[in-house]
């Protein structure tokens, strides 16, 4: 079968070209169906507890869905006439946002105060032209005494102030909604900027939080990708030395690429943070199969064989080895399919079809290729010659080589322990980014920007008003404002307390709880009917006034101490207030769960990863003594990578909960192919010396080559303004580094020192073809 194909992809070139370029059609055509998705919804299932529990929440309260705009005067007071005045029109202007049901700010917030026996209930600011020296003193006084206000919509120096614009998408089209709905707010920030020009403006939330997913997975499309490409190209030509070996390169690299797009959007995958990688990713790993074929042929070359028989002594020598690193890499990908996060699924399956595509393409199309376009003896490089170089240092050296190798290894693997798996959503993004730099800014001048929602059930109807449900409630906020954790919290109770201090003709002294339910009930209902449109309590009190929602904005933690915060709180609910149920839920929680589940079942899927990859390199190299002997270089990368990782930070991110079984997948590629070229060597007759220096002589080159272009591929990655990529790449380069140290410094030693008996053995087994 494999000398029939070759022979028809040799003989007949254009009949192969013709039935690829045919089935590429078909695939590609699938391209049409995709369309992309940058939502935070994306990162988790629909099964999702914590998901479940917030859209319960969403459900039973007003969506939280927003966008908070900072106004940041560089004067750094925000009481001041021209300041308030802009806060009243950008308030007034925000209602226009595309599918906005909510706006706050220090100017619409709904004070109340006692008009001898009525309740006066109106914004604090109606129009600017009443702002005089007195007015601007009452604002600042409730501004900063308010709990509704104070370290939320102000800053507790009065030098940054915030509008908070809540939104109610369709979720039709929530990518445009999203993008419709942000890129108003932008522009309103834009036309404000222009007219105050003293004035800084700051964008969070929800919907900057998506559009940030968006924009940044886009640029990386827009940028990356074609920079990765450009990158691929020149290094082909300088390390292969052929401008139609590296054409023909390009050429698998493209196919492979819309043929995977295809496929993915004929099976309704949708492009999102993650999946817009799998172009970069897939480039670099198909670079090293061909890389594999046209090394081999550049050598059979240089041995003065044609061009015809170099091209058949190299797909004879490379088909088992690239078949099998091809699979040991789709099964590293595929383990992604255990993963908590459907798009790092999504990422797993196309990556592993393009995977195998690559390999498809390489050992079909490439050849034709490569049989129609000239093809020169190329000389021996200086690479080369310093894999010759290389390898009488590892002969001569082996036996200092070993042992320092194992301890220097075994020292760094030591520190892999020590990393913690602790996602702070913050940083998913680079410092150097809009979101980013606006989510440092708020946090350090106005307030956090991570909310935990808690949900109290009185389980009866109205029951928001009994005092003793209110007392408890209150004594839950008060726990809260006193976590180190917390910045800021909004309560009903605080409504409660002013109205009741209200009508008691504003006396101090009734800053406290109704004590009976009925006042309590005349109260609110006095209040609510008081409101304008689109300022109601729904936000906090669910439509039977049941329950009522309590929110603790927190500083920006990471999720170990995000989780551990709602852990201490709902113990606290459950040991104070046992009578009532009570729920925690947020899209920060959600993040904060997400990371450990998904490093938890990760770590789960490795050792059965490991056991395949290893059965499989057994299987094919037809030896347990040389599987025995692989399993250093394939297990080590990852565990010094990850001590190297743990010296320079320390923190696992959702991104590189993945690391260890994508690189796992990549790393024996190298391993493979030493060893296959390896035991070659000892089947035509040499000893384990001399098999060692013929698989750095036939393979050492093509090992350094593709070792470069995937370092270069996820160094590209590693480029990215969106951390969980950019972390990846730079950790899973970092990795594929090492294996190559590994494989052509410790395997061979190793080989050298133990595997003394190779040869007799090798001589007795089942010669195969190749």
């Amino acid at each position: 079968m494999q000398q029939f194909w070759l022979n028809s992809a040799l003989r007949h070139p254009w009949l192969t070209i013709s039935w690829a370029l045919l089935a590429i059609l078909i695939m590609s055509a699938g391209m049409s169906q995709l369309y992309f998705r940058g939502d935070y919804r994306i990162f988790f299932s629909p099964d999702n507890p914590q998901m479940l529990a917030f859209e319960q929440m969403q459900n039973e309260f007003n969506k939280s869905d927003n966008i908070l705009i900072a106004i940041a005067p560089r004067e750094g007071d925000v009481f001041s006439p021209e300041i308030l005045e802009l806060i009243w029109r950008f308030t007034d202007a925000a209602w226009q946002t595309p599918y906005s049901s909510r706006v706050d700010s220090i100017t619409n917030f709904q004070h109340t105060e006692a008009v001898d026996d009525d309740l006066l209930v109106e914004d604090l600011l109606l129009q600017p032209a009443m702002l005089d020296a007195d007015k601007i003193a009452g604002m600042r006084q409730v501004a900063m005494s308010e709990p509704a206000l104070y370290r939320s919509l102000v800053s507790s120096d009065g030098k940054v102030a915030a509008i908070n614009v809540i939104v109610q998408l369709p979720e039709i089209d929530q990518n445009q909604e999203v993008v419709d709905a942000y890129e108003h707010v932008l522009a309103l920030s834009a036309q404000f900027a222009t007219e105050y020009p003293q004035v800084d403006f700051y964008h969070a939330g929800i919907l900057a939080l998506n559009y940030a997913f968006a924009s940044e997975a886009e640029k990386d499309a827009s940028t990356l990708v074609p920079l990765m490409f450009l990158v691929i190209v020149l290094m082909l030509l300088l390390l292969l030395r052929s401008f139609s070996a590296a054409m023909a390169t390009v050429v698998i690299i493209l196919v492979t690429i819309f043929s995977t797009l295809g496929i993915a959007g004929w099976l309704g995958i949708f492009l999102s943070t993650a999946t817009v990688n799998v172009p970069t990713i897939v480039m670099t790993l198909a670079v090293a199969d061909c890389v594999h074929v046209i090394a081999s042929m550049q050598f059979a070359l240089r041995q003065g064989k044609s061009k015809e028989e170099a091209i058949h002594y190299s797909m004879t020598r490379n088909l088992m080895p690239i078949f099998i690193t091809s699979i040991t890499t789709s099964i590293g990908f595929l383990t992604l399919n255990f993963s908590e996060v459907p798009i790092l699924r999504d990422l797993g399956n196309m990556t592993a079809v393009g995977v195998m595509l690559a390999c498809l393409f390489s050992v079909t199309l490439l050849p034709a290729l490569l049989r129609l376009l000239p093809a020169k003896v190329v000389p021996v490089s200086h690479t080369a010659n310093g894999i010759e170089k290389l390898a009488n240092f590892v002969v001569l050296q082996h036996r200092k080589i070993l042992p320092i190798g194992i301890i220097l290894m075994l020292g760094l693997a030591a520190f892999a322990a020590t990393n913690q798996v602790n996602d702070v959503a913050v940083k998913y993004f680079d410092k150097r980014t809009d979101f980013r730099q606006s989510l440092d800014f708020i946090e350090d001048n106005l307030t956090g920007t991570a909310n935990l929602d808690f949900a109290i059930e009185s389980q009866q109807t109205s029951g928001v008003n009994d005092p003793a449900f209110l007392t408890h409630v209150a004594r839950f906020a008060d726990w809260l404002e006193q976590q180190p954790e917390v910045t800021h919290v909004a309560s009903i109770t605080h409504v409660f307390k002013r109205l009741n201090k209200n009508m008691h003709g504003d006396d101090p002294d009734y800053y406290r709880l109704p004590e009976q339910q009925d006042l309590a009930a005349q109260y609110l209902l006095m209040y609510e009917m008081s409101l304008p449109f689109g300022l109601d309590l729904n936000n906090q009190l669910n439509l039977d006034k049941s329950a009522t929602r309590v929110t603790a904005t927190l500083q920006n933690l990471g999720s170990k101490e995000l989780t551990g915060f709602e852990q201490r709180a709902l113990a606290w609910l459950a040991t104070e207030m046992p009578d009532y149920t009570s729920s925690a839920a947020s899209t920060a929680l959600m993040f904060a769960h997400i990371g450990e589940r998904n490093m938890a079942s990760m770590l789960k899927t490795l050792p059965f990863a490991l056991v395949l990859i290893s059965a499989l390199l057994i299987i094919s190299l037809r030896s347990w003594r040389l599987g025995v002997f692989s399993l250093i270089p394939n297990i080590m990368p990852a565990l010094v990578g990850f001590g190297i990782w743990a010296l320079y930070s320390g923190e696992i991110n959702l991104g590189l909960s993945v690391v260890a079984s994508i690189s796992l997948g990549i790393i024996v590629d190298d391993t493979v192919h030493f060893l296959s070229k390896y035991q070659r060597g000892l089947r035509e007759g040499q000893d384990t010396e001399g098999a060692v220096r013929y698989a750095f002589h036939s393979v050492g080159r093509a090992l350094f080559v593709t070792t470069v272009v995937l370092m270069a591929g996820f160094a590209v990655l590693a480029m990215s303004g969106f951390r969980l990529n950019s972390d990846m790449g730079l950790l899973t380069g970092l990795i594929i580094m090492l294996a190559l140290i590994i494989d052509l410094l410790v395997l061979p030693a190793l080989l050298l020192r133990f595997d003394n008996k190779g040869k007799s053995n090798e001589n007795l087994s089942t010669t195969t073809a190749g």
